[in-house]
């Protein structure tokens, strides 16, 4: 299977820090490369975490706040800049549009790769390809913002065991997985479903429908935290979540892997959103998002 991974550029909420550049994530998937919410400095966080213009695919951005979305101009004329060979598909709220083409022709440059505008109005599936079909739900937030969610086709997994009950060996395991059926026995016959991985990004937003949903039975959920449960208050009147109110949601659906990201500045201890988020009960696997850290999705279960 080829390369699965998250990268992470920044990590900041409203404000960068010296330690915490704004937001910027990519996650390659199998020679493709999905850029989501590039903040301001993303395109020298790509070049630091050794990610090129030319690794990206798709953009993905949640909605029109600074720290998700002012990077997109510098990333839009690299793209063209460096002349990637292949088109690239930018997802962002149709109600923002103004603001996206404000971004994308901030200044003078010269247009050399086809970007494709494929705005977001509704909860649903954006895109299919044999790899994963992505999809977006809303979220709430001051602004319109959407959630993003790659699943992976479901696949089937050859048991050995039955093979051999069927008497099916060499040369003709290939010939049952390329048609189907041999000999009067079909692949489910001697197979087991294997489920497609599952990814989710979630970003500035209150508890709802949406967050479940996008996160539930996920492999890896990159989700913020940008406040400590202390101030759910704050964190709810500004439409965020908390450490505790993240790890609770990636507990219930099952997360396998929990990716705590877009911390507040005023917080200086990234110790305690891993505290906090223990005592919340998720027990699976948990990184606290560090600018240029790379995180392999889970392998199949």
């Amino acid at each position: 299977m080829s390369v699965r991974e998250l990268v992470v550029l920044g990590t900041a909420s409203q404000v960068p820090t010296r330690h915490r550049n704004h937001n910027g994530y990519v996650l390659l998937w199998d020679g493709e490369g999905i850029l989501f919410d590039p903040g301001e400095g993303t395109q020298r966080q790509m070049l630091r975490a050794g990610v090129s213009a030319h690794d990206l695919h798709r953009i993905c951005v949640t909605h029109f706040h600074g720290d998700h979305s002012l990077g997109l101009a510098g990333v839009i004329q690299r793209i063209n800049l460096d002349r990637v060979p292949h088109d690239v598909t930018a997802h962002y709220p149709r109600s923002g549009q103004r603001f996206f083409d404000r971004l994308r022709y901030a200044t003078a440059y010269r247009e050399t790769v086809q970007l494709i505008e494929a705005p977001v109005a509704e909860d649903g599936v954006l895109a299919a390809t044999p790899s994963y079909s992505l999809e977006a739900r809303r979220l709430s937030h001051p602004v319109e913002s959407f959630g993003y969610r790659l699943v992976e086709p479901d696949g089937r997994r050859i048991l050995p065991e039955r093979l051999a009950a069927h008497g099916i060996k060499g040369p003709d395991v290939g010939r049952i997985q390329r048609e189907g059926t041999f000999g009067g026995v079909s692949l489910e016959d001697v197979s087991e479903v294997r489920r497609g991985q599952r990814f989710a990004f979630v970003m500035d937003t209150r508890l709802c429908e949406g967050v479940y949903a996008l996160a539930d039975g996920c492999d890896m959920l990159v989700i913020e935290s940008t406040f400590l449960d202390e101030d759910s208050e704050l964190a709810e009147e500004h439409g965020h979540l908390t450490a505790g109110q993240a790890a609770r949601v990636a507990r219930e659906v099952g997360v396998r892997h929990l990716v705590l990201t877009h911390f507040s500045q005023r917080y200086t201890e990234p110790g305690e959103f891993e505290r906090q988020a223990r005592a919340a009960g998720f027990e699976g696997e948990l990184t606290v998002a560090r600018d240029l850290l790379r995180v392999p999705v889970p392998k199949r279960r």
